[in-house]
This record gives C-alpha cells, structure tokens and sequence, in this order.
C-alpha cells in the first residue's frame, strides 16, 4: 500500500475508521452497557469521529483526483454506517480505482 497517492490515502484512512467502528460497536458499548464503563465509549467513539471526518475528506479527495462517478461516491459513504463496509469497498473499489 502506498501513502503516496490519493488512492493509498484513502486505503489507510479507511481501515482505521473500519476498525475503529467494529471497536466502537463490539467491545466499547458492550463494556458501556454491561459493565458500566461509560469512558470507553467516549474516547473510541471521539477516535471514530476523527478517522470518520478524515475518511471523508479523503473521499472528496480521491473524487476529484480519479473523476470519480456519484455512485461511486455514495457507495464509499454508504460503506462508512454498513459495519465491514469499509472492507467490501477496499476490496472492490479501492484496488481498482
């Protein structure tokens, strides 16, 4: 993976908001809800914002770099709420820009 385009960019950024989602939705609300942990959710859930905002920016950036299509935008922003989306459009957008 190469940090030194757009695409690879994107890539990144968009493995650290996956992850940082499935973070989010499997261990920081079960430890929230069922242990009363509160602070887990808010310092994963202010992460998951951050890498949510870059992974948009990112996007907007890969769209005007490669001219992508509106479908192809609102599917990169439809994978960020699916969780693993992020995943699906790695392996079938991202590697074939």
């Amino acid at each position: 993976m190469s940090f030194t385009t757009s695409i690879g960019r994107l890539r990144l950024i968009t493995l650290l908001e996956g992850l940082s989602y499935i973070v989010l939705l499997c261990i920081a609300m079960p430890l929230k809800y069922a242990f009363d942990l509160p602070a887990a959710v808010k310092l994963v859930g202010s992460l998951h914002g951050l890498f949510f905002v870059l992974y948009l920016l990112a996007v907007a950036h890969v769209t005007f770099a490669y001219r992508w299509s509106i479908w192809k935008v609102l599917f990169a922003v439809a994978a960020a709420f699916v969780p693993l989306g992020n995943f699906l459009l790695d392996r079938r957008l991202l590697r074939n820009p």
